[in-house]
């Protein structure tokens, strides 16, 4: 069940009407009842591991919040992640790795081809928070059985983030004070509306393109392929920003808040600030849990440097099984140790306004390059991209192939940055201006129903 799809529209309206009319007592019972249900509706087999895990991380949760010994936590933290990490290997990486091994050491380790779990790299995170948190005495166990069940199978934010943590999400679950409010069904509405403005009319129409030329690289220049680099970088965005969207909106709608997960990311002066502004649950996940616990910046200047390596190399291969993934989280990694070599955020900072703007176009373009081994399907073809993005011939000629799509994509690109402006200038208001969300509203269904592309095809973070 997509969110870009009117089974999502149909199922949440009436489980949003049943919700509110349910008294508080049960909502609990009804909330997790849908989350399995949105789950099953893509593969039902693979909601029993979700309860697998719930059971597993629970149960670990209470032993270590109950447990007198240090040793006794340690225990109940290794089942907890070992159990997490594994699953998460076999159907995730298991592939990845007998076919590097058949490659490097000429043996012939057949592979499972398991399919992988939605959400699976999503839920088997914010778990394994759960746990580490517990272990480190900064939150107590849940003792309740179904809310905890509710922490980890959530439906808005189950299949792609934001990944919750559990002492801002689980207190929400105690429905006390959970009612019905015009002011969180109007702004979460339109989170909802920009967010599928963002998913089906802007990435998915930049979709089209993108495919068309990284398709069959080979016949174009590297401006053009340049440029489809750049669309690419608009198209994850507001695909990947649109998920959340929706995610966020429908929970507020419910009356539960989610944490921020993108901060105009492509504003940033450094790559430093672009992962505080991208994938905002993520990037913090890796330095909380990652980072600091491989000893940040405490253990000197060398192993600074192989902290951060290490934690891209990992947050590239969280994305995906695969080496295009490895080197994108490499180039990350790269990026900001060379960064903190050079001291560059802070020396950017004291600088005019002209070199902010410059640095600015220098990091959205080393972004860009990243993304070319994110987008590209094989390493060859991302060698073959850039490769060609670098020929002498790059000036050439930009080749827009269809004009109509060419044109409705500039044009959608406008609209969202004036869209995102005025959203984010009315939300300011501490008083709802329910006349002017309601315009807003008519303007994006008027820019869907025009404008969609109606494929629903699936966004780009479900396949994490």
């Amino acid at each position: 069940m997509l969110f870009n799809s009117l089974d999502y529209i149909l199922f949440f309206i009436v489980f949003t009407f049943i919700y509110f009319l349910v008294t508080a007592k049960f909502r609990w019972i009804l909330l997790l009842a849908a989350s399995y249900f949105f789950y099953m509706c893509w593969k039902w087999e693979f909601v029993f591991l979700i309860i697998f895990s719930t059971l597993v991380d629970f149960y670990c949760g209470i032993k270590m919040s109950n447990a007198e010994s240090f040793s006794k936590r340690k225990l109940f933290l290794f089942v907890s992640l070992i159990t997490n990490i594994g699953v998460l290997f076999y159907f995730k990486y298991f592939d990845f790795f007998t076919a590097s091994i058949n490659q490097f050491s000429g043996s012939n380790f057949q592979p499972l081809n398991l399919i992988l779990p939605m959400g699976i790299s999503f839920y088997t995170f914010q778990t394994m928070a759960y746990s580490i948190d517990i272990y480190k005495r900064k939150i107590n166990a849940e003792t309740h059985l179904g809310k905890f069940a509710l922490y980890v199978s959530f439906f808005p934010q189950l299949v792609a983030g934001p990944i919750e943590r559990a002492d801002k999400l689980l207190p929400q679950f105690q429905f006390n004070n959970n009612k019905f409010k015009f002011e969180n069904f109007i702004s979460g509405t339109t989170q909802v509306l920009f967010g599928l403005y963002k998913k089906v009319v802007v990435a998915d129409l930049i979709a089209i393109y993108v495919e068309s030329i990284y398709g069959t690289y080979e016949l174009y220049t590297g401006f053009t392929l340049l440029f489809a680099t750049y669309l690419f970088a608009i198209q994850i965005y507001c695909d990947f920003s649109g998920y959340t969207d929706i995610a966020i909106g429908s929970a507020r709608i419910l009356g539960y808040d989610l944490m921020e997960n993108f901060r105009t990311p492509y504003f940033s002066k450094s790559i430093t600030e672009f992962w505080r502004r991208w994938h905002i649950s993520l990037s913090s996940w890796l330095r909380d849990y990652l980072y600091i616990n491989l000893g940040g910046n405490r253990k000197g200047r060398i192993l600074t440097y192989r902290n951060l390596m290490i934690t891209m190399l990992l947050g590239g291969l969280w994305h995906g099984a695969s080496w295009n993934f490895v080197i994108w989280g490499f180039l990350h990694g790269l990026y900001l140790g060379l960064e903190r070599l050079f001291k560059f955020p802070s020396y950017i900072d004291s600088k005019s306004t002209i070199a902010k703007l410059v640095s600015g176009v220098i990091c959205f373009n080393l972004v860009c390059l990243a993304w070319i081994f994110f987008r590209a399907e094989t390493l060859s073809k991302s060698i073959g991209i850039i490769s060609r993005i670098f020929e002498i011939e790059f000036f050439l000629n930009l080749n827009i192939k269809d004009t109509n799509i060419f044109m409705s994509i500039i044009f959608n690109i406008m609209i969202f940055l004036v869209l995102e402006k005025t959203i984010k200038n009315i939300s300011k208001n501490k008083t709802t201006k329910s006349l002017k969300f309601s315009f807003i509203h008519a303007v994006l269904i008027i820019l869907i129903v025009l404008f969609g592309v109606n494929e629903g095809s699936q966004f780009i973070y479900f396949q994490f």
